[in-house]
């Protein structure tokens, strides 16, 4: 068998990178400063929403408080009025007496053999017709006051309704921008994602898997073990390349990477894991996580009878895994799944 890193494949690999793998130099360097622009831009436009938003909240305080200022002074002025028109009313009533009495002949009366009580009906007529001018002036001065004060009300309400008008425009145009550059970042990463993948396709060829099988249990050299989307995490080369495929078609069920919290484990790693779970771990040297083709899950399908864990049991025998019968009971894992089939060696 031809040893994996010979010239040949050498030159292979520096192909793939050059046509696939250059986003790790001058496009990767690109997507990155175009995701942190992106991601600069949604910060700015959050923080502008959020000040926008305190604005209009203080706005609204403020016109809160001069329509009850308003309100308050409406109802003086109501009380006002309500006085002038109990004291209007017996003074008009004392007017009208004083024409009905008997020798009420106005000014002309003073020429009448009743002069001293003329000229005492003419006094009180001229004290009851000043009172009454006041009191028309006070009552002018009360319509006047009421007049200004409706009208600064409405060019209070108009010039308040403008402005809240303005800023509630500005609060959606700065929510609609975040919402654009958020979804421009969501693109951005996505394709990101997508092309992460690809990447990882194109340097884990298959045969990798044939010189895996060489080596001892949890002995595997890192040349010939695949990593997966998931950062830290490796497998041989054909349980990687199953897992890619399921991992895409988990992601478009539910959004995001499968969790991974265990993939392939060196035999050192096997030592401390069954020494920490005894009993319950395979024995150092026999575990598929040795062989680079069993993960151990989490996000839900750790959990027997998820939404998560039902969807990985109807669908992940279409890419080469499956949960094993000895993990539904002897131990109970629901979060190992493996690679191949029943008895894989």
């Amino acid at each position: 068998m031809p040893v994996p890193r010979s010239a040949a494949l050498t030159a292979v690999f520096l192909v793939i990178f050059a046509v696939v793998g250059a986003p790790h130099t001058g496009a990767a360097t690109r997507q990155r400063d175009t995701v942190d622009s992106l991601r600069r831009e949604a910060d700015k436009a959050r923080t502008e929403l959020q000040k926008a938003t305190r604005q209009m909240e203080d706005r609204k305080k403020e016109l809160a408080g001069s329509q009850a200022k308003l309100r308050d002074t409406l109802k003086d002025l109501a009380a006002a009025e309500a006085e002038l028109n109990r004291i209007r009313q017996p003074v008009a009533r004392l007017a009208n007496a004083s024409y009905q009495q008997p020798g009420a002949g106005g000014a002309m009366s003073i020429f009448s053999g009743e002069a001293g009580e003329g000229l005492r009906s003419t006094a009180d007529m001229a004290y009851i017709a000043g009172g009454r001018q006041a009191l028309v002036r006070q009552a002018d001065d009360l319509q006047q006051r009421r007049q200004r004060l409706a009208s600064t009300a409405q060019e209070l309400q108009s010039r308040n309704a403008v402005a809240q008008t303005k800023l509630e425009q500005q609060v959606q145009g700065l929510r609609d921008r975040s919402e654009q550059l958020t979804k421009q970042l969501t693109a951005m990463l996505d394709r990101m994602r997508a092309d992460r993948d690809k990447r990882l396709q194109a340097m884990c060829p298959k045969y990798l898997a044939a010189g895996a099988r060489r080596f001892p249990n949890g002995l595997i050299p890192s040349r010939y073990l695949c990593p997966l989307p998931q950062r830290g995490e490796q497998l041989r080369a054909d349980a990687a390349l199953g897992f890619y495929k399921l991992n895409d078609a988990y992601k478009r069920r539910f959004g995001r990477d499968i969790c991974v919290t265990d993939s392939y484990r060196s035999l050192s790693e096997q030592h401390r894991v069954y020494a920490e779970r005894p009993g319950f771990a395979a024995v150092p040297g026999t575990s598929n996580h040795g062989r680079g083709q069993a993960v151990d899950l989490c996000g839900g399908v750790q959990i027997a009878g998820s939404v998560q864990f039902r969807w990985m049991e109807a669908n992940s025998k279409k890419y080469g895994w499956f949960h094993p019968a000895w993990a539904y009971s002897n131990p109970f894992e629901p979060w190992h799944w493996e690679f191949g089939s029943e008895g894989d060696d």
